[in-house]
């Protein structure tokens, strides 16, 4: 039993899947802004508050506040990072007007990455 849980603890260490895309849910239209490979969960998380970041730029002052608000959030922050550690998905969806921006990280399982410059 030792051998299989070592296995399955290694697959989930392979890396992390990041994406942002931006939704239109009246016009049922999806944009893909962009996705990286990280090698850990802290990895993920810094690449989803830079295109938090990035996207919060781009918002009015109301939506923006919210999304620079996500960015501070450390109890939230932690979270993300235990859910990662953890093998599960985290996703965060920033709203506009009639338009979401959902920002996900979760793990490559079976999916080698690879290495990154530090």
């Amino acid at each position: 039993m030792l051998p299989m849980a070592r296995a399955m603890r290694l697959e989930l260490r392979l890396g992390f899947w990041c994406e942002a895309i931006a939704h239109f849910p009246q016009g049922h239209q999806t944009f893909w802004l962009g996705s990286q490979p990280a090698a850990t969960p802290r990895l993920a998380m810094r690449w989803l508050h830079q295109r938090a970041a990035h996207i919060a730029d781009q918002l009015d002052d109301p939506a923006a506040a919210i999304a620079r608000h996500w960015l501070t959030d450390q109890a939230e922050h932690e979270r993300a990072l235990a859910l990662l550690a953890h093998g599960e998905l985290y996703a965060h969806t920033i709203h506009e007007d009639n338009l979401r921006y959902l920002l996900s990280a979760r793990p490559a399982n079976r999916t080698a990455l690879p290495k990154q410059a530090p």
